[in-house]
């Protein structure tokens, strides 16, 4: 489901809950819904936010945790305490039409360590739109921040009560199953949603979710924007209903510094410190409306750095304040994909993205930018200075000769964009590759680029990726920049490309410390990276690095690396115990690792941790485990529930909700972002073959009871066969949606 389909399902679903009569004393006066607005902290106002422009198409998409009824049967909604006329409706909604829910309360927990947030939001949501006497599958939605990634849900109805599982396929045929699977999904890559079946009307459903998401690091402090943004139509009209609102706050800075907010958008109180880098807060009110603004925190960064010495250790540098006078000279070559698949808005964004990067660099820095599809152009044969006449040549030329066409090769401007770095080591060399697709030789490749930079030292050129939406093999993006000492984003939607792309770019700009290594590592017996080499410091970010070692860490060592007059700088770290918040980090590194060298054992290896330490993985898959009060019928599974040794027990396989390997059929057709390669299943597939003789005469019908008057003329066994079969493929494809338009019997949901 895409982000406009769902945004009409629910234009649907709030046209349809008018029908619903709350009695003389209460009406419906809630306001059309308007575009959703985002309060940012103080520190990230200069940079523009995907969510924050505003798109008719989706102006339902939710803007914070969401409950919606989905119905199919209009004739079911109604007030499940107060029964009244409804006039019958014709027809079903296909898709359904999604109501939001009344909330009755929500609280949320957040806890910040290093630079990732651990959310956990608990709600109560009341069906308040259908009839007592019937049932309704009910559609959970879930907003995230910054790369979010969705850890677990914990749903209780009045008869079942649901949790999701990480779970490895048992054999193919299992993960043949998953992979088919519709339910479970995302949308944009930033919201999960996933279906609650049969919750009865005018009940309860409790609802907690948990995900984390990365704290987005600004101005020298940490950032938190989580969405929190409840629209009019889910404040209960019965004014009686108690309405609680509560925030909680942990933030465990792991150094022992005092954490100071700077800024929040909820009034959070200050709960005693029990240790200096530590702090809590705390917000709990009764509300009479619901909060109307994403929940913003900002506190200022810690000035040192310390490890995270459990089963793994933890490294982390943070950029400092004070600004040498001196800066690396750099030299950066943009390496950008005009394949068919980047036409329109994603070429246009990464034009705009690389002439805002080439306007930032300072005086003695050289770029060139290589633009790649089944052919290479060049801005120039070489690296040119970065005056103001290069740079607007450049921009220029980008605009007047990149168009989008083509295939893709990278392994020929890989090598053009590497021979062009000399041997000087007063600069840095930079290759900033942004694509939106796959090639076949992306082992070759990253072999390729690990043979040239053995040895190189500060002439290695830095590699940073950067992957535009589904189909590009973001580990591959991700093995690139582990071996060449760089970074790795990506924008899985359109509209997130410019925040994210600009924000890599503008890091990369801007190294302080190059060439950094940890003393500790030399006493150890073994030890092992994520990512394996160790990145420059920027300006811009933290650097975090994971790993696992066998040995002991000295109570004190030292970090090392190179300024820009290329000194040495040096300073002692003390080892401490913190929590342990690396387990993604170290299941991306090593699912990269997996896939380069096609491990089988460290596949096994990752799988086994993803379920011990409750990450999602490449190798596992999330499962809807339903408790019943009562035995189910084997009648009443789906083809996507599978009982399990507890007869009371049902599990419902989810789809897998990982950036997978990339997709080389949909890059070798150009396939833009966005574009889902739906494809019915093979059911659907024989039923439309089979109806495909009398699709012609019957697409001129627009609703049932016209159909069924064909039907009783039809004399031939065969043809009335086919007949079946094509309303059957015909509800599949939501052709019989427009019965509810077309026919003068039923009412119109429109006006």
């Amino acid at each position: 489901m895409t982000v406009g389909e769902f945004s009409k399902s629910v234009e649907t679903g709030l046209r349809l809950s008018k029908r619903i009569y709350y009695g003389k004393n209460m009406s419906q006066t809630h306001h059309p819904p308007t575009p959703p607005t985002m309060t940012k902290c103080p520190t990230l106002q200069s940079q523009s936010s995907s969510t924050s422009s505003f798109n008719f198409s989706d102006k339902h998409h939710p803007t914070a945790p969401m409950v919606y009824a989905m119905i199919s049967d209009p004739d079911v909604v109604d007030n499940p305490d107060i029964r009244s006329y409804q006039p019958h409706v014709y027809g079903r909604c296909n898709p359904p039409a999604l109501i939001p829910l009344y909330m009755h309360g929500v609280s949320m927990h957040v806890e910040c360590c290093l630079d990732t947030a651990f959310v956990e939001v608990t709600g109560a949501w009341r069906v308040h739109c259908v009839t007592a006497s019937a049932c309704c599958d009910c559609r959970i939605a879930i907003p995230m921040g910054d790369q979010g990634s969705i850890l677990d849900v914990d749903v209780e109805t009045i008869k079942r009560s649901y949790f999701t599982k990480l779970i490895i396929p048992d054999d193919e045929k299992d993960s043949d199953q998953v992979t088919k699977m519709k339910d479970g999904f995302m949308m944009k890559r930033n919201t999960y949603t996933l279906k609650i079946p049969q919750v009865e009307g005018g009940s309860i459903i409790h609802v907690k979710v948990r995900w984390s998401q990365k704290l987005l690091y600004q101005g020298h402090e940490f950032c938190i924007n989580v969405p929190f943004t409840f629209p009019s139509y889910v404040l209960p009209l019965d004014k009686t209903i108690p309405k609680r609102e509560k925030v909680s706050l942990n933030v465990s800075s792991a150094i022992e510094t005092m954490v100071t907010c700077t800024f929040a958008t909820h009034p959070l109180k200050v709960l005693q410190q029990q240790q200096a880098e530590e702090a809590s807060f705390l917000y709990e009110a009764e509300v009479l409306k619901w909060s109307t603004q994403d929940f913003c925190f900002a506190y200022s960064r810690p000035s040192m750095y310390d490890f995270d010495q459990r089963d793994i250790f933890c490294f982390y540098l943070f950029p400092g304040t004070k600004k040498d006078s001196k800066v690396y000279r750099k030299e950066i070559v943009f390496l950008l994909d005009i394949s068919g698949s980047m036409r329109d808005a994603p070429l246009e964004k990464s034009k705009y993205a690389i002439g805002a990067s080439l306007s930032k660099l300072n005086d003695g820095d050289s770029f060139n930018i290589i633009a790649f599809n089944g052919d290479i152009r060049s801005f120039s044969s070489s690296l040119e200075l970065a005056t103001e006449e290069t740079i607007t040549n450049a921009t220029e030329w980008m605009w007047e000769n990149l168009v989008a066409e083509g295939g893709t090769n990278l392994m020929r401007p890989l090598k053009q964009a590497l021979d062009m770095f000399g041997e000087t080591c007063k600069t840095i060399p930079f290759i900033f590759l942004i694509t939106d697709g796959t090639v076949e030789d992306e082992r070759d490749i990253c072999n390729m680029i690990k043979r040239s930079s053995i040895d190189r030292g500060m002439n290695s050129p830095r590699i940073c990726t950067f992957g535009i939406g589904p189909y590009c093999n973001h580990y591959f993006l991700q093995m690139l920049a582990y071996i060449g000492r760089g970074y790795y984003d990506a924008a899985h939607d359109v509209d997130s490309i410019d925040d994210r792309m600009q924000r890599l770019l503008d890091n990369v700009s801007s190294p302080m410390l190059a060439n950094v290594t940890l003393d500790a590592l030399e006493t150890l017996e073994s030890y092992e990276l994520y990512p394996f080499r160790i990145p420059d410091l920027l300006s811009g970010s933290p650097l975090i690095i994971a790993g696992r070692y066998q040995g002991k860490f000295p109570e004190f060592t030292k970090a090392r690396g190179l300024l820009a007059d290329l000194s040495t700088y040096m300073i002692g770290i003390k080892v401490r115990q913190i929590m342990d918040v690396c387990a993604k980090m170290e299941v991306d590194v090593l699912t990269a690792h997996a896939w380069l060298e096609q491990n089988n054992l460290m596949e096994e290896k990752i799988a086994k941790m993803s379920l011990q330490r409750g990450v999602p993985s490449e190798y596992t898959r999330m499962i809807l485990v339903q408790n019943d009060k009562l035995n189910p019928s084997l009648n009443a599974l789906m083809l996507d529930e599978k009982l399990s040794k507890s007869m009371n027990k049902k599990m419902i396989h989810l789809r897998n909700i990982c950036v997978g390997f990339g997709n080389l059929k949909a890059t070798v057709e150009n396939l833009p972002p966005g574009i889902e390669d739906v494809k019915l299943n093979e059911a659907v597939k024989i039923v439309m073959k089979a109806a495909s003789s009398c699709y012609g005469y019957m697409s001129s019908w627009g609703c049932w009871r016209c159909l069924m008057q064909i039907w009783s003329q039809v004399r031939n066994d065969q043809c009335a066969i086919a007949v079946a079969q094509l309303c059957t493929a015909l509800a599949c494809l939501e052709f019989l949606d427009c019965c509810c338009e077309l026919c003068d019997s039923c009412i119109d949901l429109c006006q």
